[in-house]
C-alpha cells in the first residue's frame, strides 16, 4: 500500500501518519511543497523512533505519481463513499493538505478515482492522520490484515 500526502502542512500529522505506515508495512510519500522541513523536531517526535524504518519517497510533483498504471484512489470530501469500493491489495492512496485539501483541478481530472468518507452533515473533514488510518485499515480489513499480528487474546 502507499499512502500519498500531497502538499502535506502540519508536522504532527505527518509524523502520526509515517508511524502509521510502519506499523502496517505501508510506504509514504510526500509530494512538494511540504509546510515544515523534513529534519522537524516535532515532526520526527510525532513519528517517535519509527522513522529509520519508515519507507518515505519525496515527490517534486504529483505529476509523477499520476495518472498511474497502478490501482489510485483520491481522498476528498466531494467524492464518492469509499465504503462501495473493493480495494485491490496494493493501491496508491492520495489525500490533500490539511487547510484546502485537493486541488479542484485534481479532482477534476480524476474525479472517477475520488472518494469519501462519511461525516454527518455540515462536518467539513476529518484530522488527515485520522482519515489516513481509516481508510488504510480498511484496505487491510478487506484483505485480512495481511502480514499483520493480530494477536491472540
Amino acid at each position: 500500500m502507499h499512502i500519498v500526502l500531497v502538499h502535506p502542512e502540519i508536522h504532527y500529522n505527518t509524523g502520526n501518519i509515517a508511524r502509521t505506515t510502519v506499523a502496517i508495512g505501508a510506504d509514504l510519500h510526500l509530494v512538494k511543497p511540504l509546510g515544515f522541513s523534513l529534519e522537524d523536531r516535532y515532526l520526527k517526535r510525532a513519528g517517535l523512533d519509527y522513522w529509520p524504518q519508515v519507507q518515505l519517497h519525496v515527490h517534486e510533483s504529483i505529476d509523477e505519481l499520476l495518472p498511474t498504471e497502478e490501482e489510485y484512489w483520491l481522498f476528498s470530501a466531494h467524492g464518492h463513499p469509499f465504503q462501495d469500493v473493493r480495494f485491490g491489495s496494493d493501491p496508491w492512496l492520495f489525500f490533500g493538505r490539511e487547510s484546502a485539501g485537493l486541488e479542484p483541478e485534481i479532482r477534476e481530472a480524476h474525479r472517477e478515482r475520488l472518494l469519501r468518507l462519511p461525516m454527518r452533515p455540515g462536518v467539513r473533514s476529518l484530522n488527515l492522520g485520522n482519515a489516513v488510518s481509516i481508510v488504510a485499515y480498511e484496505v487491510l480489513r478487506q484483505h485480512g490484515y495481511p502480514g499483520l499480528d493480530m494477536g491472540e487474546r
